[in-house]
């Protein structure tokens, strides 16, 4: 199963037959699956689901709203402060996508390095493949975006990327972190989730 967001809502991609879902489970057809983007995008839906039996139902669904991947990081310096940035009004994560023919951990690191001009970065590991659906010249597209662990002894100054509407870049602390999260997007407390001392109550 796979956990795609519209407007913060969850849209559910799986290929076994959910129950007691209050008729919000749609199939793979193209009607069904824009009603169901549509009811979430305005709030008309809490949740949803696309069931389809086939096991490659992400491919399916990437068939109908085209996939667009990007690559970002989770990055915290010696002090164990975690980088932020400020865009559209909610903290995030500083996240872009690939260029031609580069790959997934080199994008990660250009991405972080032009929104918050931070260098020096070293990815520690793979964290989490995120989701969400976005509209772009009056169609749907989904965002599948490869988040990484990385670290850095950075400690210059921070220049947020203006021309990408960034207005902030900030090292925040666990306490600062769990306020700028309830300012921020579902796909970035996913993030933090396997941290108690950070997740929400």
């Amino acid at each position: 199963m796979y956990k795609v967001f519209v407007n913060e809502c969850p849209l559910f991609l799986t290929n076994e037959k959910p129950d007691n879902t209050g008729g919000n489970v749609f199939l793979m057809e193209d009607n069904a699956i824009n009603y169901a983007i549509t009811s979430l995008s305005k709030k008309l839906l809490k949740e949803a689901y696309i069931y389809d039996p086939s096991d490659d139902i992400l491919e399916k669904f990437s068939s109908k709203i085209p996939i667009v991947v990007a690559a970002g990081g989770l990055v915290t310096n010696p002090k164990g402060k975690v980088l932020f940035i400020y865009r559209n009004d909610k903290w995030d994560l500083p996240k872009g996508k690939l260029d031609k023919g580069e790959s997934i951990e080199k994008a990660a690191i250009r991405e972080v390095e032009e929104e918050t001009g931070v260098s020096g970065l070293y990815i520690e590991k793979y964290l989490k493949t995120t989701y969400h659906i976005f509209k772009r010249n009056g169609e749907y597209r989904l965002k599948k975006v490869f988040w990484f662990e990385m670290v850095t002894e950075f400690e210059g100054e921070l220049v947020p990327q203006e021309k990408e509407g960034i207005t902030k870049v900030k090292w925040k602390g666990k306490k600062k972190i769990k306020k700028a999260l309830l300012n921020s997007y579902q796909n970035i407390k996913l993030l933090f989730e396997d941290d108690e001392s950070i997740s929400e109550d």
